[in-house]
Parts: C-alpha cells; sequence; structure tokens
C-alpha cells in the first residue's frame, strides 16, 4: 500500500513488516486512536445502508468492519498489498483483496465511498493517484483522504518527543519516501480531481501516559529505528528517552495530526 524509494523499497519491507511480531497490534493502537474521528465524519458524509466502499490501505481492517457494523453499509471491499490482518477477522459483507493501488490496472469498480488513511502519505506521485481514486468513486459519492500532519517544526518546543519525531519523519522519508509536507494540499488535489464540495479538518489526539496514540508512537519508534538512527539526529539512547517521555507525567507536546480532507462526485445529471 506504500511506495518506492530508492534505499529502503517500500512501506512494509524496510520499516512496519507485517510479520513482525506485534505489527498488528501496532496498526490497531492508532485506530483506537483515530477511528472513532474517522467514523464520526463518515457518518457526518452519509455513509449508511445500501452504500458500496472501498477501503484502501485497509490495515486490521477496523475502519472496514465499523462501516458494516455501525454504518450498516452494503459491503466492503478492503484492500492492502498484505492481507494477512484483514484475513484473520472476516465478517459478512467484507470482501479482502490482495492488490497494489498503485499498480496500472489496479481497477476494482466503482464505489460511493472510497476511503484512503494514512496510506498516500507513503506514496510517490500524489496527484496522478488521487485523480485514479476519484476515478473511482460513483457520481453522487464522495473520496474521503486521511494522512498525517506534522507539527513538530522548527518553532515546536524541542522535547524528547518533538527530537524523536523529526528524526523519524527524516529517516522514513529516506527509506520508503514517506513525505507528510504535502498532505495540506489535499484540498486542492480533490478539486483538481474534479470532486466538488471539498473540505478538510483536523484532528490533534492527546498525548497522555498509556494512551493508545502514545502507545502507537512508542512501538512505531522501536520499528523505525534504525531509519531514525542513520539521520544522525538521535543516538539509541535518545529514542529510549523519548519513549520514556511518552509514559512520563512530564509529556507535554502535540501529537501528530490527522488531516482529512474530502469531495463528491458531481452527481449524474438526468437525461
Amino acid at each position: 500500500m506504500t511506495g518506492d524509494q530508492e534505499d529502503g523499497g517500500r512501506y512494509g519491507e524496510a520499516v512496519f513488516r507485517p510479520e513482525q511480531a506485534g505489527e498488528g497490534e501496532r496498526i490497531d493502537f492508532g485506530a483506537l486512536a483515530y477511528d472513532g474521528v474517522t467514523m464520526a465524519r463518515l457518518h457526518a458524509l452519509g455513509v449508511g445502508p445500501g452504500w458500496r466502499c472501498l477501503d484502501i490501505g485497509a490495515g486490521t481492517g477496523t475502519v472496514s468492519r465499523r462501516l458494516l457494523d455501525e454504518a450498516g453499509v452494503a459491503e466492503v471491499l478492503a484492500v492492502d498489498r498484505d492481507v494477512r490482518f484483514l484475513a484473520e477477522r472476516a465478517v459478512p459483507g467484507l470482501e479482502v483483496r490482495e492488490a497494489d493501488i498503485t499498480a496500472p490496472d489496479f481497477a476494482p469498480g466503482r464505489f460511493r465511498l472510497v476511503h484512503a488513511r494514512f496510506v498516500l502519505m507513503h506514496l510517490p506521485d500524489r496527484e496522478r493517484l488521487v485523480r485514479a481514486l476519484a476515478r473511482l468513486v460513483e457520481p453522487g459519492g464522495v473520496l474521503v483522504l486521511s494522512d498525517a500532519v506534522d507539527l513538530t517544526g522548527d518553532r515546536a518546543p524541542r522535547t524528547p518527543y518533538s527530537t524523536a519525531m523529526r528524526a523519524m519523519w527524516q529517516g522514513l522519508r529516506a527509506t520508503i519516501g514517506t513525505d507528510v509536507s504535502r498532505v495540506p494540499a489535499y484540498p486542492q488535489l480533490l478539486r483538481a480531481a474534479g470532486l466538488e464540495r471539498v473540505a478538510a479538518e483536523i484532528h490533534v489526539p492527546p498525548l497522555l501516559p498509556g494512551s493508545p496514540i502514545s502507545r502507537f508512537w512508542a512501538d512505531t519508534w522501536e520499528r523505525s529505528r534504525a531509519a531514525m538512527l542513520a539521520t544522525g539526529q538521535v543516538d539509541d539512547a535518545a529514542v529510549d528517552e523519548a519513549i520514556r517521555y511518552l509514559d512520563s507525567e512530564d509529556c507535554a507536546a502535540l501529537a501528530a495530526g490527522m488531516l482529512t480532507a474530502w469531495g463528491h462526485r458531481p452527481a449524474a445529471r438526468p437525461a
């Protein structure tokens, strides 16, 4: 579900390998932090009974299953490059497909909802991909994209957390091509793809000791430690300090935000 990079290859290969023990749990920690916000937005967009949905980069399938269980959609096609976690948690109405959305022959049909969360940030040529995903939206349907926005820029206070995050973003960009710098442009990309009623919002979960998002980042740093060290910005001691800081009452920092942008395919005009 992610892109090629000259040094490290793809998401799921150089880092975040699905066969690595605990990777499914790491993904689920992220889901616990963000699923409620995602589902609230999808409900607000009218997602519900009768909808046929495409969930791209579905991970462990939490959003896919909640679309079926809570929104009552008709069916969900859950797509990922590795579907081992999806296959473990099959439910009625959920179709699982192993596929690469960057492949020229990726054409699963048209859907009333096309949803991708924490996927495009790892891929090159985002403009082309947004156009391709927009073409999968049926008239009257909606494309919803969510990705991370970095809140540890130069003006953020220097803390063990911000130091680790800056090293992580740089290390992941060098290793697998992750680039969150273009995420704020998603509304413009959706509009350029011919979608209407485009809008966006940002959610920032609180960093609290033992919270799902804190556990997600601690696990993420452990799995991307080699890439972080390669930047020269941190050493093992700094990464360990940042992990301890996350679980400390001293932690005072902003988590990475999740920007969600959406746009609608114009409805078919009466003949």
